[in-house]
């Protein structure tokens, strides 16, 4: 039998600090939106490296997004770098 290796693992607050700083409350959103996979150890939520990699593959791919406007109830196309 072949030994695999293991994937690297990082907490909510490592995988935060990983991806710029971001807010550990944003880790957990982009976990329920299935943007990021979410792997539990025990009772821990962990997220794998591969997934961090992917999310900022795909920001780095998305050239447009849409906004909503708070207040104005009107939505908006905005270029990355314009938010």
């Amino acid at each position: 039998m072949r030994a695999r290796a293991l994937e690297m693992l990082y907490s909510v607050e490592e995988a935060a600090k990983k991806l710029g700083g971001v807010s550990k409350f944003t880790i957990y959103a982009w976990l329920s939106r299935g943007m990021l996979e979410r792997t539990k150890v025990g009772g821990r939520t962990m997220v794998r490296e591969s997934s961090l990699l992917d999310l900022v593959e795909r920001g780095a791919h998305r050239s447009s997004k849409t906004r909503h406007d708070k207040g104005k109830g009107k939505t908006r196309q905005v270029k990355a770098g314009d938010e």
